[in-house]
């Protein structure tokens, strides 16, 4: 399947894709921050520079963008066109997230993913965030 816009059209719409403070990721944190959690943002010292990071808890989370992150939903499915590319490209992230995970488990923080599709029913993905900072 052809891609229907010109490769300057994606090449200028793919550099637009954001990495941090993501619709999904402000929706969380706003959500949180109205129920009285204070947080930080993007540790960089910490493996894979988590979204939202509660330092006296010593947990973050990460809002994991579906098919960035290779999530099995619906929003998550690869494109027809160009699996050579996106294959291993997804794959390499996924590694990196697994590695990142690890690491932090190991320095004794307790990561938690909350996927953009979760967030769809945003009320469910922030009583799960909730549940997970009580325990």
């Amino acid at each position: 399947m052809a891609d229907h816009v010109t490769a300057e059209r994606r090449s200028y719409i793919m550099s637009k894709v954001g990495q941090k403070d993501t619709l999904p990721e402000l929706a969380l944190r706003r959500a949180l921050h109205r129920l009285g959690y204070r947080f930080r943002l993007h540790r960089r010292d910490l493996p894979g520079s988590p979204d939202i990071v509660f330092p006296s808890r010593k947990k973050v989370v990460f809002v994991h963008g579906c098919f960035w992150h290779g999530h099995g939903c619906r929003w998550g499915r690869l494109p027809r066109s160009r699996p050579e590319y996106w294959q291993p490209k997804i794959e390499t992230n996924r590694e990196r997230d697994n590695k990142a995970l690890t690491q932090l488990r190991e320095a004794g923080w307790e990561p938690m993913v909350v996927w953009q599709c979760e967030l769809r029913g945003l009320d469910g993905a922030v009583g799960r965030v909730e549940a997970f900072l009580r325990s």
